[in-house]
């Protein structure tokens, strides 16, 4: 700055960044979602929840966040005497972020127990995750650990003894943190990530009944969680997945004393630096096992799946944070005269963040609605599940990557520096293509299971094209294309699935074709509902968009192609909802 530029005000700077925004509150996306895919009455009951939860997200949770990213956790292997007594010291900022979590929000406990926010039953899984994106956008890192507990007393619950189910139950649901017993799920050795069949971890069974866990675990998160749910290979087993069994360890025995094992060290990860990811050695830990001998693998893939769409929405939770940071930098941003939210590359930058954002939205609300409808006993929601998990953490969470990165960019070199949450957004949305499968892990789940398997392809098609035919709204031949589209998709998803030769190699572009069929028909009547209804109809022209550059590509190059896209745009981007007769408007070029 020279000399004689005055110093711009100290407002203006403020204004450069998202923090003390409430994140629900903005986000017209969400409240039309929510009015669209849950029932009226259980909205208007959680709806002040998630108005108070979007301003601590957007308040004193993203402050939290920061402090513990910059303080990550410290391992201590004796106490001032020399007694070996492991503990891991949180920074308080981490303990804070828990207590919002676990004991004013409830998240871990929402789908499973009465009496959060004084409701008379559970809550349907919707309600769930969409405290689950709201505490995301202000933090990543705690949600792992709280999504764990979550899962894992849905395993448990599923399928432990009714003895160790009513133990465990006041504290893996406790709504306090002095009674709280928060979960972790185990699987991982240095032979054994993707391939579990290799996993060496034993079960030993003692002439009194009892099991011993040995074995080296080698990613575990949530390192000090008081329930450890983990896969082991009882002695004699046969070899590979069929040999695995599930266990519950305890943290502590009968007589308080620290079970039999022990934490080697701490990872010093690229991201969730918050929270403790570390290494532990079994030596003879005493176990419980979980449902029958050799059942394991398919125990925790319930606990897998519910991860996995845990793992969609949280990327969709820091997609969203992305478009937040995007769009206040490039509307406070000067330069040329002129903020670059009004400079036409900028506005395309700004599209390229949205799209998959709100495509990510469509997803996790529609998987909370299919979620709900197989709590309620139907199959076909049941195998569509099934597919929409993976193809959602597939998609998403590669999505998520690049629109942190786009994000940056918008804010220039202050994006790149500490003091700003776009480095924190960077690092935490790397690991999404990690946890619970990578890339190639969950495209290959959808082309060698649920697809064979299951016909999950043609169970989401069905409801997919229900939906279609039921929004009345959607221009015809618009409706036309979207159904050639699902239906093309469902096609060339079970044509690579049904061969040998080809599926590994297109698996991803299987379930990338049917996650982009999936969210182009999920906007269109979600735009064309809210329109007819006299509110926002901007879906439909996001539809039109994933269609478009996604599934039918057009040539870059030829000038006329470019006429929706000019003409959505401004649309899209203005704060001003969109009418129906205009959405159909400009979808008609």
């Amino acid at each position: 700055m020279s000399a004689t530029t005055p110093a711009r005000p100290l407002e203006d700077w403020i204004a450069d960044d998202a923090r003390g925004l409430n994140f629900f509150s903005i986000d017209r996306g969400l409240q039309d979602g929510l009015k669209h895919y849950m029932d009226g009455q259980s909205l208007l009951a959680i709806q002040p929840h998630l108005e108070e939860l979007g301003r601590v997200a957007g308040n004193e949770l993203d402050e939290y966040a920061d402090i513990a990213d910059k303080h990550p956790p410290v391992l201590h292997h004796r106490d001032r005497f020399g007694r070996e007594a492991q503990w891991i010291e949180m920074h308080p900022a981490y303990r804070e972020m828990e207590r919002i979590a676990y004991a004013r929000f409830g998240i871990h406990r929402a789908s499973h127990a009465e009496g959060q926010f004084g409701r008379d039953r559970p809550w349907p899984p919707l309600a769930k995750y969409a405290l689950q994106y709201l505490f995301v956008q202000g933090e990543f890192g705690v949600m792992c650990p709280v999504s764990m507990t979550d899962s894992g007393w849905a395993l448990i619950e599923a399928f432990a003894a009714p003895e160790l189910r009513e133990k465990l139950r006041p504290h893996i649901l406790a709504d306090n943190l002095d009674d709280l017993w928060r979960c972790a799920h185990l699987m991982t050795e240095k032979g054994a990530g993707s391939d579990v069949g290799n996993l060496e971890t034993r079960a030993i069974r003692h002439e009194d009944g009892s099991w011993r866990i040995h074995g080296d675990k080698w990613f575990c998160s949530n390192t000090d969680a008081e329930v450890i749910l983990l896969l082991a290979r009882p002695e004699g087993a046969a070899a590979g997945t069929r040999g695995l069994s599930m266990f519950y360890v305890p943290k502590w025995g009968d007589d308080g004393r620290r079970n039999s094992y022990r934490i080697v060290r701490l990872k010093e990860k690229l991201g969730t630096k918050g929270m403790p990811s570390g290494e532990i050695l079994f030596d003879g830990a005493k176990a419980y096992l979980i449902g029958e001998e050799g059942n394991g693998i398919k125990q925790i893939m319930r606990t897998v799946n519910f991860s996995r769409l845990s793992h969609g929405v949280r990327a969709a939770a820091m997609m969203r944070r992305c478009w937040n940071e995007a769009l206040a930098a490039a509307q406070s941003r000067v330069v040329f005269g002129r903020t670059i939210a009004d400079m036409p590359l900028l506005r395309r930058q700004l599209m390229k963040i949205l799209l998959p954002t709100e495509q990510a939205l469509s997803a996790f609300l529609f998987s909370g609605f299919v979620m709900e409808l197989e709590n309620q006993g139907d199959r076909r929601a049941k195998r569509a599940i099934r597919l929409i998990t993976p193809i959602f953490k597939f998609r998403a969470c590669r999505d998520n990557v690049p629109v942190a990165t786009g994000a940056m960019e918008v804010r220039g070199g202050n994006g790149y520096i500490e003091d700003w949450v776009n480095p924190r957004l960077i690092r935490d949305a790397h690991v999404g293509l990690l946890w619970e499968g990578t890339s190639n892990i969950n495209a290959l789940d959808v082309v060698r299971r649920a697809i064979p398997k299951e016909a999950a392809h043609e169970a989401l098609r069905d409801i997919l094209l229900e939906r279609i035919a039921g929004a009345a709204a959607i221009p015809a031949a618009f409706r036309e294309r979207l159904e050639r589209m699902v239906q093309r998709a469902a096609d060339f998803a079970g044509a690579v699935a049904a061969s040998d030769t080809v599926a590994e190699r297109q698996a991803r572009l299987a379930a990338g074709a049917l996650y982009h069929a999936m969210t182009a028909a999920l906007l269109a009547v979600e735009g064309a509902t809210a329109g007819a209804d006299g509110g926002d109809a901007r879906r439909l022209l996001l539809a039109r968009m994933v269609l478009q550059h996604r599934l039918e590509p057009q040539d870059p190059l030829a000038l006329e192609n470019t006429a929706f896209d000019e003409a959505a745009e401004p649309l899209l981007l203005d704060e001003t909802p969109v009418p129906l007769a205009e959405a159909e408007r400009v979808l008609g070029l």
